[in-house]
């Protein structure tokens, strides 16, 4: 695989998690562990997010606007950071579903053909 292909994986991959991100903090504020636990049970195991992975793209959504975050603390009484989405992270997530939708549906087309 050459250096640009590896590029072009791993936009595909951060707009994926991304996307995930988003989905998983629609229904309201979490923190990093509760975000990974929600994209895994909402892909039903399929994908599971790791901190390496997460944290990074928790911080660079913040830094883009997507999401603000606040301290609190965690159902276990720990001090954690949760995250929530903004307006413009949800104004993001429609649009990113609707693309991802179209997608899909291209790909399968694509692989039904003969």
């Amino acid at each position: 695989m050459s250096k640009e292909e590896r590029g072009k994986r791993a936009d595909l991959l951060q707009g994926t998690l991304d996307l995930l991100v988003l989905k998983a903090l629609s229904v309201g504020a979490l923190h990093g562990l509760g975000v990974s636990q929600r994209i895994e049970q909402i892909t039903r195991g399929t994908f599971r997010v790791k901190p390496g992975s997460l944290f990074p793209a928790l911080h660079r959504m913040e830094e883009a606007g997507a999401l603000t975050s606040f301290w609190g603390e965690s159902v276990n009484n720990r001090r954690a950071r949760f995250y929530r989405l903004t307006p413009a992270g949800r104004r993001q997530l429609d649009r990113e579903t609707e693309d991802w939708n179209t997608i899909a549906v291209a790909m399968a087309t694509a692989l039904k053909a003969t």
